[in-house]
């Protein structure tokens, strides 16, 4: 299988660290159950093919998605491989800790919002009353040692509100990581954001203590914007990016939100850097088309539709 031709830019990290998403944020909004053991082994090969760190699923309401309600399930299958520091896993509230920490985890992700309107779609909370209800989480998470990540969703612009004041972003941020989480990731949630507003959103953040050492970013490539803004993020100094094998995923309350970063087209560009991430890209286009066999489709990454000869 080939690959790009190396060739470093200055400004840019030496290493990257890809946050892998596709088991959680992934399949929440495929509308057919996928089967548990197709679960396990979707994250086994992912971790196989190099990556590091693997968001494994989500301690939700089964009510609100159906396609994780088998969290507890997945993760006894996957014994060890699924309990690492490097494979968190989704808790919105105390309920959802409860069972995270039933299982044995040790490193958990809440999931806030900038604006109001998603807050309420999502949460069925305020922004205040949300970040009310992820303090006792947090506090409890790091009192039991475990790795704490907060998600920020619609930091680059709202389908109800439409644009959102960088001050506002960086109001709410503050807020959550002050709770005392250890990373941030700023979510492109419908994939709006474009490399000056990145940069603008980054400086902010900067100005009032958040540095670029504690933030990741999740960007969407709804208008094709995704591998840009992530290179604007690695260029002011980010070295975490949450993409998805596959570039499975959306949001089942925004649905203008298409899928995530494809991981594999984000491998392919950081390997034309000579940016190390440690993942086998072949093994990786390999469990894309692995899963859109199982999905029933192909799979939206272009560089999987290449390597794979469009045969996925």
């Amino acid at each position: 299988m080939r690959g790009p031709q190396r060739e470093a830019q200055s400004g840019m990290p030496g290493r990257v660290t890809i946050y892998e998403v596709g088991p959680r944020d992934g399949l929440q909004n495929e509308k057919a159950v996928v089967p548990v053991e197709v679960k396990a082994e979707f994250v086994r090969r992912l971790v196989s093919a190099g990556l590091d760190t693997v968001e494994t699923t989500s301690f939700v309401s089964p009510q609100w998605v159906p396609q994780l309600a088998d969290s507890a399930e997945l993760l006894t299958l996957l014994g060890e491989v699924g309990r690492g520091r490097n494979r968190p896993v989704l808790v919105p509230n105390e309920r959802g800790l409860d069972a995270a920490l039933a299982q044995g985890v040790q490193a958990v992700a809440i999931f806030g919002s900038a604006t109001e309107t998603f807050a309420r779609k999502n949460l069925n909370r305020s922004v205040d009353e949300s970040i009310a209800m992820f303090a006792p989480v947090v506090t409890r998470a790091r009192a039991e040692g475990l790795w704490v990540r907060a998600y920020l969703s619609m930091c680059f612009g709202d389908p109800w509100e439409g644009d959102v004041p960088i001050a506002q972003v960086v109001e709410v941020a503050s807020r959550m990581m002050d709770l005392g989480c250890d990373q941030l990731s700023l979510g492109d949630t419908i994939g709006t954001g474009t490399t000056g507003h990145v940069h603008r959103l980054l400086d902010a953040l900067d100005t009032n203590g958040i540095g670029a050492e504690r933030i990741g970013v999740h960007f969407h490539d709804t208008y094709g914007q995704a591998l840009a803004n992530t290179f604007a993020a690695l260029a002011h100094g980010v070295t975490v990016v949450d993409a998805s094998t596959g570039g499975l995923g959306g949001c089942p309350y925004a649905k203008s939100a298409t899928g995530n970063l494809a991981t594999e087209d984000l491998v392919w560009a950081l390997d034309g850097l000579g940016i190390e991430t440690g993942i086998d890209l072949e093994a990786l286009v390999e469990t894309s088309v692995w899963m859109a066999g199982h999905l029933g489709r192909p799979s939206p990454s272009r560089v999987v539709k290449a390597l794979a000869g469009g045969d996925d």
